[in-house]
């Protein structure tokens, strides 16, 4: 005996709750390896009232392995780590680790002095720190009691 089954044509399309959901679940919850390369390092960038500072997350690259460039208010970060040789004796089971080049570009929100801008990098952080010009750093005006 067969059981018969009343066909809903509108049960084989999915509804737009749950398209929207597969969408979030793949943005967000598979891992950064799925794609060959780099996506833009996250950044951090703040102001003090004599600098502007900027904060990079790249790891596993060296200091030789990165390239900043300042042009007129453009802070540009460019990095890149070579892949690892292909050997024929393995046989991957996981591979997560991240290879390519990145590019990423932040407009410095004051103006700043590029020349005796400094760059660190230190576990994985790169700290640069830009020097406010003196036109554009807070001046104090001392008020005078009569």
């Amino acid at each position: 005996m067969t059981n018969l089954i009343r066909w809903e044509p509108a049960r084989d399309f999915m509804t737009l709750r749950e398209a929207m959901d597969h969408l979030f679940d793949d943005a967000f919850t598979r891992p950064l390896s799925i794609r060959d390369g780099w996506s833009a390092p996250a950044v951090d960038m703040y102001q003090t009232d004599n600098e502007v500072i900027v904060k990079a997350s790249i790891p596993g690259f060296k200091a030789d392995d990165v390239q900043i460039n300042i042009t007129g208010d453009i802070l540009t970060l460019r990095g890149e780590l070579k892949r690892e040789e292909e050997k024929e004796d393995k046989a991957w089971h996981i591979r997560e680790q991240r290879w390519g080049s990145f590019q990423r570009s932040l407009v410095i929100p004051t103006a700043v002095v590029t020349d005796k801008s400094k760059a660190e990098f230190e576990n994985g952080i790169l700290t640069i720190s830009l020097p406010k010009a003196e036109e554009v750093k807070p001046k104090t005006i001392a008020v005078k009691v009569k």
